[in-house]
């Protein structure tokens, strides 16, 4: 896997964090952060099949490669960018996911992508078992996107509801980064399509 797992982070006698390629990063909650999002990348790239065996780009050219951005400018521009989506990629204890969205759509606008979705890692699990949040507004625009109905989309893709209070703003639907990756690559299919 692309990355460094975050159990796998140790202080040095500075007290860095040594990372890939011998450099070494001051905060331990940055190292944290920077890891998710390469094992994103990486869990993305390899469950689509655009990475060989060894993790290289079969294609380095290909504008499908999910890819973690180099952030210009004062305008942010995501974590990591898997097209049509921007994914804003949190390893936290304490989950706010509102406000992580509401970054998520920003940074898609941004960048010029159509969708913006927050990628939470789960404690303890495998990658592919990171919860990947859409807002509803995005959720309901993917789904529109694909053709299918809300039920057929909700059990297609096993997306799970957070329902909070009457602001529609604040609701949410939850999948796993293993049903996410399937889902961008059948919206990859689907605007191939069109």
């Amino acid at each position: 896997m692309i990355g460094v797992a975050s159990s796998t982070l140790s202080r040095t006698p500075s007290g860095a964090v040594p990372m890939p390629g011998g450099c070494a990063v001051a905060n331990l909650n940055k190292a944290r952060g920077t890891a998710w999002e390469s094992d994103v990348r990486g869990y993305l790239n390899t469950s689509l099949g655009l990475v060989d065996d060894a993790g290289k780009f079969l294609d380095p050219f290909d504008a499908h490669n999910v890819r973690r951005p180099a952030q210009e400018g004062a305008a942010d521009v995501g974590d990591v960018h898997a097209v049509p989506f921007v994914l804003e990629c949190k390893d936290v204890k304490s989950p706010a996911v509102p406000t992580w969205l509401r970054q998520a759509e920003v940074e898609a606008v941004n960048a010029g992508f159509p969708y913006g979705v927050a990628v939470v890692k789960t404690r303890r699990q495998n990658v592919r078992r990171g919860r990947v949040h859409f807002g509803f507004a995005t959720w309901t625009r993917v789904r529109r996107a694909l053709g299918l109905r809300a039920p057929e989309f909700a059990s297609r893709y096993a997306f799970t509801p957070t329902l909070r209070g009457w602001d529609t703003r604040r609701w949410y639907m939850s999948t796993d980064l293993e049903a996410f990756g399937v889902l961008l690559g059948d919206v990859r299919a689907e605007r191939h399509r069109v």
